[in-house]
């Protein structure tokens, strides 16, 4: 009985110093990945940047001017024209602010390319978000991120190559009102270059109508290049100009805004970078040299 009883002693001692399960080191949980709640993935950014550099100094031999406008913390969101059949302005300024800046920007665009299959998923990898105005109101005021939206919208890209650099409506400006509800400023950015990266030459209207696309287009590139224009860009040299942030003096988080506000700032913003672009024309040598 008193070996037993010492036995048991000993294994009760030996228990004492057993490290505890708090104490143990955390085993790696498998399902960990860098992929965030809007599906963004650092890892697939990093490849990305690492993939379109070339492109982005050699190809459009991108320039910038008034980068230091665009806030290194907070949210802010950014604006801008829009153009060409696949357009290249969005990935350039999206690179450029996260090459420069170290900032990740998430960029609004049509649902569309959410439902494709594997376009939808390397979209949302590389920091495309559908565009919807809870989703940029979550990112811009709880996230304090930098969103890019273009307001032109569809009707931004399927310009004709004769009507480039024409800014089309604003929309009903939304984007003010979601920039006003969640207290960050807007960025005008006039992007000059993308016109003449993919221009289009002739829309199907029949062929869009038909499978309720916003358009059809057929581009210089597809002329010149046959299939490879589809994905082959000009190298058309880019320019971009940041403008003075826009601040609006009304408090975040209200109900309902001025509807004529927020249509005038729209408007303002639209005019203010056309002519900006209208004035980079003006110093513009050649498409192809800046």
């Amino acid at each position: 009985m008193a070996s037993e009883e010492r036995v048991t002693a000993e294994a009760r001692g030996a228990l004492v110093h057993l490290p505890r399960q708090a104490d143990a080191e955390p085993l790696p949980d498998p399902r960990q990945s860098d992929v965030d709640e809007w599906g963004r993935s650092e890892h697939t950014r990093q490849l990305a940047r690492r993939l379109y550099e070339p492109l982005y100094k050699s190809w459009f031999r991108v320039e910038w001017e008034g980068l230091e406008k665009v806030p290194t913390d907070g949210g802010a969101l950014l604006v801008a024209n829009h153009a060409g059949a696949i357009p290249s302005d969005a990935p350039v300024i999206m690179h450029g602010i996260e090459q420069e800046l170290q900032r990740p920007v998430y960029g609004l665009a049509d649902n569309i390319f959410r439902a494709a299959p594997v376009v939808g998923t390397l979209w949302a990898r590389a920091g495309g978000v559908a565009a919807h105005p809870e989703n940029a109101y979550r990112l811009l005021r709880e996230q304090q991120q930098l969103v890019l939206v273009f307001p032109e919208g569809t009707k931004g890209p399927g310009k004709l190559y004769s009507e480039r650099y024409q800014l089309r409506r604003f929309g009903r400006g939304g984007f003010v009102e979601i920039a006003m509800r969640a207290g960050v400023p807007v960025i005008p950015i006039a992007v000059m270059g993308a016109e003449e990266s993919m221009p289009i030459v002739y829309k199907n209207n029949f062929l869009a109508r038909t499978f309720g696309l916003p358009y059809v287009p057929l581009t210089a590139n597809m002329l010149l290049l046959g299939p490879l224009g589809l994905i082959g860009y000009f190298p058309a040299k880019f320019k971009l100009r940041v403008l003075d942030p826009v601040h609006f003096d009304v408090p975040p988080d209200q109900e309902r805004y001025s509807r004529s506000r927020i249509m005038d700032e729209a408007e303002a913003i639209r005019v203010r970078l056309q002519d900006n672009l209208y004035d980079m024309l003006r110093q513009r040598r050649s498409v192809w040299f800046g």
